[in-house]
């Protein structure tokens, strides 16, 4: 197989590395090409008075794959938005899905605007306006297309767009399935919010429980005292690093911004850091580390682990040979280029791939729809039973012992799951299982040198299958 090493696009590069996994596999050409192919793609452009003017506004929403429904995918509000992107987009959400067994297919949608420049109140028009397009076409629907937060959006924008598809369909019972990542209060699910970041933390845990994968990268140990480099202190950026910091030990002594990135080599308060941002929209003038101007200089700084969390193409052709971490995790969509992909892995540089290490959205946004469509909140029947349990398990080993049990073992005993407990769990579950399937398919198939390659051949067999077993 030949490999294109310049000028690609985000689509062309996706594709150019599903291709090196297909190299391997003794598919059918014409399956081959109907998992690749985009099923369709929506543009719509739609007028909205703003301010006493017309504006004009143009958004996108591509639908990869139907193997599965609904597709799924998220809805980003940028200025970086257009039809190859959200094509690109929605194929990652495909093999994502299939990779950490969510049965959906993959879909991505955008609107072209920059959210900073309306008012909450404009916001909230121009996103009724952009959902009312959606799903006169059937491109939002609770069985057919679902969309989620993404770069430019939140729970705020998926409550409208939730609101506005009730009021439209008013007599369909499931109607606030037909997004995820809403407010709890609002049909939503705990642990949403954090989902792809904390999904982040279970990958790289579970890759350090695999100590020979481990000792490859040239890293031993556990995660407690690694340096660790984070691009992005948005949403995904913020909770892994946070999680990776808080509950784990690593020492987060790198993050960049647009704005520029600090750095401290004993670490960054990565709390204070973000409420910095937030309050001044960037990092210069924080005291908790040196700011470094050519803040995206710092993804070449030596580390233990390197987290891009931001926007695709952060590691190119030009920087890839100067990045100096051992381990890079992805957690943005498509952070390295396809060129930049060959180079580090010529270079011996271990990558856990994107359409792994940020499904952690995709999975709770199951959770979430598969909650809206039971209509009920996780744990309501058995957590009082559960507690119940806990309380005999006590006054057994009580009885049975004659001593009282230390009160942090009856405050773990007797408390009954909650709605949070068991989204985390399932999440940890499904990122577990995950990389455990790529690390097994690896072990037993030598021509699979990484984990990208390995990923996609499980994502591409399981689409494959599906494909065949419905008769096309």
């Amino acid at each position: 197989m030949t490999e294109v090493t310049s000028g690609l696009t985000f689509r062309q590069s996706v594709d150019h590395m599903v291709d090196r996994a297909l190299a391997l596999m003794d598919l059918d050409p014409g399956i081959s090409n109907a998992i690749k192919s985009c099923t369709s793609v929506l543009q719509v452009s739609f007028p909205v008075e703003i301010r006493g003017k017309i504006e004009l506004f143009t958004g996108w929403r591509a639908v990869h794959s139907i193997h599965r429904l609904p597709a799924k995918g998220g809805l980003r509000y940028s200025e970086s938005v257009d039809q190859q992107e959200v094509e690109a987009l929605a194929a990652l959400m495909t093999y994502k899905c299939a990779i950490v067994d969510v049965p959906f297919g993959g879909s991505k949608g955008g609107l072209y605007i920059n959210p900073d420049n309306y008012t909450r109140d404009e916001l909230k028009q121009i996103t009724r306006r952009f959902a009312r397009e959606l799903a006169a076409p059937g491109f939002l629907n609770p069985a057919t297309n679902v969309p989620a937060p993404d770069m430019g959006t939140g729970q705020r924008e998926m409550a409208w767009i939730a609101d506005t598809y009730k009021h439209l369909y008013p007599e369909e019972i499931n109607a606030l399935a037909c997004v995820t990542g809403k407010p709890v209060a609002h049909g939503g699910v705990n642990g949403r919010t954090e989902a792809t970041g904390r999904g982040v933390k279970y990958a790289l845990q579970e890759f350090f429980r695999h100590k020979e994968e481990l000792n490859a990268t040239g890293l031993d140990g556990g995660l407690e005292g690694k340096h660790v480099i984070i691009q992005g202190l948005g949403n995904v950026g913020y909770h892994a690093a946070k999680f990776l910091s808080e509950e784990d030990g690593a020492n987060i002594v790198g993050i960049i911004e647009r704005d520029g990135a600090i750095f401290n080599p004993d670490g960054i308060h990565v709390e204070e850091a973000y409420f910095h941002r937030c309050s001044h929209g960037g990092l210069k003038g924080f005291a908790g580390g040196e700011f470094i101007t050519e803040g995206q200089k710092l993804l070449e700084a030596d580390c233990d682990i390197l987290i891009p969390a931001a926007i695709e193409g952060a590691i190119h052709e030009q920087n890839a040979p100067n990045i100096s971490a051992k381990l890079i995790v992805e957690a943005a969509n498509g952070p390295i280029t396809f060129e930049a992909d060959r180079i580090l892995r010529n270079r011996g540089i271990t990558i856990l791939p994107d359409a792994y290490v940020n499904a952690g959205g995709v999975v709770v946004s199951y959770f979430e729809w598969i909650r809206n469509l039971s209509h009920m909140r996780f744990g309501r029947i058995e957590r009082r039973l559960d507690e119940s349990r806990g309380r005999h398990v006590i006054n057994a080993l009580e009885q049975t012992t004659g001593k009282q049990v230390p009160e942090w073992i009856k405050s773990n005993l007797s408390r009954g799951a909650d709605e949070l407990d068991l989204v985390r769990s399932g999440l940890d579950d499904s990122m577990r299982q995950a990389l455990q399937e790529i690390i097994d398919i690896r072990s037993r198939k030598p021509e699979l040198e990484d984990y990208r390659t390995a990923a996609y051949v499980i994502a591409l067999q399981k689409l494959a299958r599906s494909y065949i077993d419905i008769g096309v």
